[in-house]
């Protein structure tokens, strides 16, 4: 499984913003040079994030992109999943009648765990955590 390159660039984003403190703005552009994402890419994320009530925008002079709340209340799952949608590592594990094999199946049991356990992974981690780190 891999996260998609727009889900690992809205990290990038949020991590950036992040960093800057309690009701601070960036300009997009600033964030899209510094974080090395293409600006028209740049702003469908941001538009994605903000529909998702992680970030606040606003035009102008003043205007830029700030969280929406605190960064210890943003997790990666929050991010990813506002991007990509529900994580499903297969079909079946979010919905058992995909498998033809139904309860027989084997290897459902197993996705199902490694899906729980990156699921809580992501959810355990927030940015207040990586603006620390860096």
């Amino acid at each position: 499984m891999q996260i998609t390159r727009q889900a690992d660039y809205a990290i990038r984003a949020v991590h950036y913003i992040s960093k800057l403190g309690q009701g601070q703005r960036a300009a997009t552009s600033q964030i899209a040079q510094e974080q090395r994402i293409p600006p028209s890419f740049l702003a469908k994320i941001i538009s994605q994030l903000s529909i998702a009530g992680l970030l606040q925008t606003s035009r102008g002079a003043h205007g830029g992109v700030m969280l929406a709340t605190s960064p210890g209340e943003i997790t990666l799952l929050d991010v990813v999943e506002a991007i990509d949608g529900p994580i499903a590592l297969n079909e079946c594990v979010n919905d058992e009648n995909a498998c033809s094999f139904g309860d027989d199946c084997p290897l459902r049991p197993i996705w199902c765990d490694a899906q729980e356990d990156l699921i809580k992974r992501l959810r355990g981690t927030n940015f207040a955590q990586f603006a620390s780190l860096s």
